[in-house]
C-alpha cells in the first residue's frame, strides 16, 4: 500500500476539464511527508474526481498505488469525523486480496491514530462477527460480491446502506466478463437506489477497451457520470523465455524437463511466484521442486481448493518475507501486494497477454522498477505460445475480455434476492435493473417473464407449488411466499458454480469396509481441503492421489465427504481438477500463426524449435495467417486429417465434434478426434486424402460457416454439454437448490434433478428462460462459438490441402495426445519421449 507512492507519474484525464486541486487533510499530507512521499497524479485525481461528485475508472499498471488512489477520499472525509454505520464499501473478486487490504489499508490508518474503523468479510468470516457487522458495521467494509448480494436480501439493508457514500470496486476488469460482475451489477444499482448519494472509484489494470469499464459503471448512478483515469506507465518489465539445455517435449504441460533449473532459479533470487494454469499442474509442480529440495527450501503451494488456514498462513508467510518460493494458481493472479517477490516464473504458456502483463506485476509490485518475469513453456507449440507473448508484452498490447451482457438466470436470482428483502414494486424494479450495464437493453416483456418465472416457475413447472417463490399483493408488488424461501436464498445465493466439491479428510483409522461404508473411525480428522466430486468417482479403495502437497490413500466416502490416510506411495495420481483452464487468446493465437509463417523471425527460438519447423517446411508446408492449413496421411491402419487453425482448446474441441458429424455423413468412417490448444487431429477408416483429391470431399463443405446451424443443434439436442450448463443455470436462477439448512445435496442429487427437470422442459417449454440461459451460456463459454464463427469466416475459400504419405512434423504434438493419459509420472514422460522420437522419425523419412 504504502510501498513506493512517491512518484513523477502522471495522470491523463479523459473525463471532463481540470478542476482546482482538492487540499488533503493535514493528518493526511504530514503522513506523506513523514515517510519522503507525496501523492501521485492519480491518486489525487481520483479525489478530484469524488469531491466533484463525479465516479471515477482508474486504469493504472500495477504497483501504481491503485489502492491507496480508491481509498484516499474516504480517508481525507473520515480523518475528523468518522460517523456511524458503513461509508465506504470496498468490493473484491478473491477474498485473498480483501485480506490483503485491509492489513494494508490499516497501516496508514494506525500510523495517523485515525478512529477508522476497517473490517473484512467473506465466506471465511465466522457467522458471529458476520451477524455483528449487520448490527454495528465499520465506517470500511471490504467483502465480495456473494456477500453483498448476501447482505442486500436482508431486510435491514435499507438501513444499513443509506449512510453509503463510495465503493471501491478493485480489479473490475476481473469482474466484469463473468456471471459474478453480472450480479454485482444489479447489486450496485441496488445500493444506488437506497443511497443516491454515493459514488464509485473501479480500479483496473490496463484493459483494451477503458471506455467499455467506464459505462460500465456510468449508469449506475443517476447524474453521476463517471470520469476515465488513465494512469502513466512505469518501468518497462524484463522478459525472457528459459533456453533449457534439456530437449523441450512435444507435448503436455508439465514442464518436468526444467524442474533442475527452476529450483537453481529460485535459489538465485529472494522470493519466486510460480504460475500455473490448473489445480493439478500447481499439485505436480510443488511434489516435483520440493523432491529436489534437499536444502529445505520455503517452497509454499496456494490454490483455491486448500483448506482456508493453509491459504492464510501461505498469505500471512509471503507477507512477512518468510518464503523462498510459492507455486500458485490464479489465486494470486490480482493485486496483493507482494513487495519482496523479485521473480515471476509463468509455467507453460500464458493464454493471454493481458493476463500475463498482471502476473508480472506480481514481482516488485512498485512502479518505478521493472517487474522480472520468465516464461517456462511446456512443449514445442507453447514455446512460440511463449515468444509471440513476450512480444505482445514488450509492446504493451491488451486482450482482455470485453464486459458481458446478463444473463436471465443471475436476473432470477437477483430478483428473489429484493423480494427476500421486502416486497418489491415491479415497475420501479425494472427501471432500477436497467441501470445495470449488463441489462441495459433488457425489455419488459423479457423481465416479466423471469418474474413469472420466479414466480411460479413458468408455464411447465407452476402446478408444483414448490416453485412458487413470490406472491404478488393487492397493490401490485411482489412478496416472498414464506420466510423459508429467504432462508433457501441465503444459503444457495452466488454465481460460481464448481463441480460438486467434497471434503478431504485425513484420517488415521480405517472404517470401511468392502461393499459398505460403515461410517469413519477417524471422522474428527484434519481436513485437508476440497475437491471436485467426479474425481473420486475414478478411485477405488488403496488408490494414492497427490492433494495439499501430500501423498494420501483413498480409503472411501461418507456422505459429502472423503476419507484418505496417509501413502508413502511413490506414483501417485494426480488430481484432475476441472477449474483454471483458461483459452488461448486471439490475439496470441494471430501471433503464433504469424511467427510460424515467417522463418526471419525463427532465431528468436530455441535451437531445436527452429529446426523442427524448417523440417515441416521442407516436408509439408507451414501454416499462413490468413488461411487454413489441412494434412492427411495414413499411418498404420488409419488415416489422418490434421488441420491447425490455433483457435484455442475450446473452439477447436466443438469443430472437432462437428467436423466428424460431417465426415460420418460423407462416409469418411471418423473414430474419433483430439484437439489441443493450436490444432485438430481426426482419424478414421477411409482415406481422407483420397475424397478430397478425387473431390468426392470438399474442404469449402466441411468447414462452412452453415455447421453452426443445424448440425450445432442437431449435437447439443444428442449431447450432455446441455444438461450440464442447464444445471448450473438451474442452480443460479435458483430452480433448483445446493444446500438445505443442515444439510447439502450430493453433485448426483443435483444432477438428476436438473436432468429430470430439463427433460420436462424441453418437452413442454422449450422457450423456458433456462433453456435460454443455458444455450446462451454453452455458446459464449463452454463452445466459443462466436470464435469458432469468427475462424470459419476468415478461412473462407482459403483452405490449403496437403496430402502426405506419411505424418507431418507440426502433427507429432498433437497425435501424442491420443491415448496418452494411461502411463502416470516419469514413465509416461518416457514413453511419450521416445514416442515422439518415432513420429519425427517418421516425418523426416528416417
Amino acid at each position: 500500500m504504502g510501498r513506493g507512492l512517491a512518484s513523477r507519474a502522471g495522470c491523463t484525464d479523459t473525463g471532463t476539464k481540470p478542476e482546482r486541486p482538492v487540499p488533503l487533510h493535514p493528518k493526511i499530507s504530514d503522513w506523506f511527508a513523514q515517510r519522503g512521499w507525496s501523492p501521485r497524479a492519480h491518486q489525487l485525481a481520483v479525489l478530484q474526481a469524488t469531491e466533484a461528485g463525479r465516479s471515477a475508472l482508474l486504469i493504472a499498471p500495477t504497483g501504481a498505488g491503485k489502492t491507496l488512489a480508491g481509498f484516499l477520499p474516504s480517508l481525507n472525509a473520515l480523518v475528523e469525523a468518522p460517523g456511524e454505520g458503513i461509508h465506504t464499501l470496498y468490493l473484491s473478486p478473491l477474498k485473498a486480496l480483501a485480506v490483503d487490504v485491509q492489513r494494508n489499508l490499516m497501516r496508514p490508518i494506525e500510523d495517523m491514530a485515525l478512529p477508522i474503523r476497517v473490517e473484512a468479510r467473506t465466506g471465511d468470516t465466522s457467522a458471529a462477527k458476520r451477524q455483528r457487522q449487520r448490527r454495528d458495521p465499520p465506517q470500511i467494509l471490504l467483502t465480495t460480491p456473494e456477500q453483498l448480494a448476501l447482505l442486500l436480501s436482508h431486510e435491514d439493508a435499507a438501513a444499513m446502506f443509506k449512510g453509503l457514500k463510495r465503493i471501491v470496486l478493485d480489479e473490475l476488469h476481473a469482474l466484469v466478463t463473468s456471471k459474478r460482475g453480472e450480479l454485482l451489477s444489479l447489486g450496485l444499482a441496488r445500493l444506488a437506489t437506497l443511497a443516491p448519494d454515493l459514488r464509485i472509484t473501479a480500479l483496473s489494470a490496463t484493459v483494451a477497451q477503458p471506455d467499455l469499464l467506464r459505462d460500465w459503471i456510468g449508469g449506475l448512478v443517476p447524474g453521476a457520470g463517471a470520469d476515465l483515469l488513465v494512469a502513466e506507465g512505469g518501468a518497462a518489465p524484463e522478459l525472457s523465455i528459459l533456453r533449457s539445455a534439456v530437449r523441450v517435449p512435444w507435448s503436455g504441460h508439465s514442464a518436468r524437463y526444467a524442474i533442475p533449473e527452476l529450483f537453481e532459479i529460485i535459489k538465485g533470487h529472494r522470493t519466486t511466484l510460480l504460475f500455473v494454469n490448473t489445480r493439478s499442474q500447481a499439485e505436480m509442480l510443488f511434489q516435483e521442486l520440493w523432491a529436489q529440495n534437499e536444502e529445505m527450501l520455503a517452497i509454499a503451494l496456494h490454490h483455491g481448493s486448500l483448506a482456508v488456514e493453509q491459504r492464510r498462513r501461505v498469505e500471512a508467510a509471503m507477507a512477512e518475507g518468510r518464503l523462498k518460493a510459492v507455486v500458485c494458481t490464479s489465486t494470486l493472479d490480482l493485486g496483493i501486494d507482494w513487495g519482496d517477490v523479485d521473480l515471476v516464473v509463468q509455467i507453460g504458456a500464458p493464454k493471454g497477454a493481458s493476463r500475463m502483463l498482471q502476473r508480472i506485476g506480481r514481482a516488485n509490485h512498485r512502479l518505478d522498477e521493472p517487474s522480472r518475469a520468465l516464461f517456462v513453456p511446456s512443449n514445442r507449440f507453447e514455446v512460440l505460445e511463449c515468444e509471440a507473448a513476450l512480444e505482445a508484452v514488450a509492446q504493451g498490447a491488451q486482450d482482455s475480455e470485453d464486459p458481458v451482457s446478463g444473463g436471465l438466470d443471475v436476473l432470477a436470482q437477483h430478483i428473489l434476492g429484493s423480494a427476500c428483502a421486502g416486497p418489491f414494486d415491479p415497475i420501479a424494479l425494472f427501471d432500477e435493473i436497467r441501470r445495470a450495464w449488463p441489462y441495459r437493453a433488457l425489455t419488459w416483456e423479457g423481465f416479466e417473464r423471469v418474474v413469472d418465472f420466479v414466480a411460479t416457475g413458468g408455464y411447465a413447472l407452476r402446478a408444483y407449488e414448490r416453485y412458487a417463490k413470490l406472491k404478488q399483493t393487492t397493490d401490485g408488488r411482489f412478496r416472498i411466499s414464506n420466510a423459508t424461501i429467504a432462508q433457501q436464498y441465503r444459503l444457495n445465493v452466488g454465481t460460481i458454480i464448481e463441480e460438486p466439491m467434497v471434503k478431504v479428510r485425513l484420517v488415521r483409522g480405517r472404517g470401511f469396509t468392502r461393499g459398505a461404508v460403515t461410517g469413519p473411525i477417524g471422522r474428527n480428522g484434519r481436513v485437508l481441503g476440497e475437491m471436485e466430486e467426479y474425481f473420486f468417482t475414478t478411485l477405488s479403495k488403496g488408490d494414492t492421489f497427490l492433494f495439499g502437497s501430500e501423498i494420501v490413500a483413498f480409503e472411501g466416502m461418507f456422505e459429502n465427504e472423503a476419507y484418505v490416510s496417509r501413502s508413502t506411495g511413490k506414483d501417485p495420481k494426480i488430481p484432475s481438477y476441472m477449474g483454471g483452464k483458461f483459452p488461448l487468446s486471439t490475439y496470441l493465437a494471430d501471433g503464433v500463426r504469424k511467427l510460424i509463417a515467417d522463418p526471419s523471425q525463427w532465431h528468436l527460438l530455441p535451437g531445436q524449435v527452429e529446426d523442427w519447423l524448417a523440417v515441416q517446411r521442407d516436408v509439408s508446408l507451414l501454416p499462413q495467417p490468413d488461411s487454413l492449413l489441412v494434412e492427411t496421411f495414413p499411418r498404420g491402419e488409419r488415416y489422418y486429417l490434421v488441420c491447425y487453425p490455433f483457435e484455442g482448446r475450446l473452439a477447436h474441441q466443438t469443430l472437432g465434434m462437428l467436423l466428424t458429424r460431417r465426415l460420418e455423413r460423407a462416409r469418411a468412417k471418423p473414430l474419433g478426434f483430439v484437439a489441443s490448444d493450436y490444432s485438430i487431429a481426426i482419424w478414421g477408416l477411409a482415406d481422407m486424402g483420397a475424397l478430397i483429391s478425387s473431390g468426392r470431399l470438399s474442404l469449402d463443405e466441411l468447414f462452412d460457416e452453415d455447421m453452426l446451424g443445424d448440425d450445432l443443434e442437431a449435437w447439443l439436442d444428442e449431447s450432455a454439454l446441455m444438461r450440464r450448463t442447464f444445471r448450473n443455470c438451474a442452480i443460479i436462477s435458483g430452480l433448483i437448490e445446493r444446500r438445505h439448512p443442515g444439510q447439502e445435496k450430493s453433485g448426483r442429487q443435483v444432477t438428476v434433478s436438473s436432468d429430470i427437470i430439463y427433460d420436462v422442459l424441453y418437452q413442454h417449454e422449450p422457450d423456458h428462460i433456462l433453456i435460454e440461459a443455458s444455450r446462451r451460456d454453452a455458446a459464449r463459454g463452454l463452445l466459443d462459438i462466436a470464435r469458432l464463427g469468427q475462424m470459419l469466416a476468415r478461412i473462407r475459400q482459403h483452405i490449403v490441402h496437403m496430402p502426405l504419405d506419411r505424418i507431418s512434423p507440426l502433427a507429432v504434438p498433437v497425435l501424442l495426445d491420443i491415448g496418452k493419459e494411461g502411463v502416470p509420472g516419469e514413465a509416461r514422460d518416457s514413453a511419450l519421449m521416445e514416442a515422439a522420437e518415432e513420429l519425427m522419425r517418421e516425418a523426416e523419412g528416417r
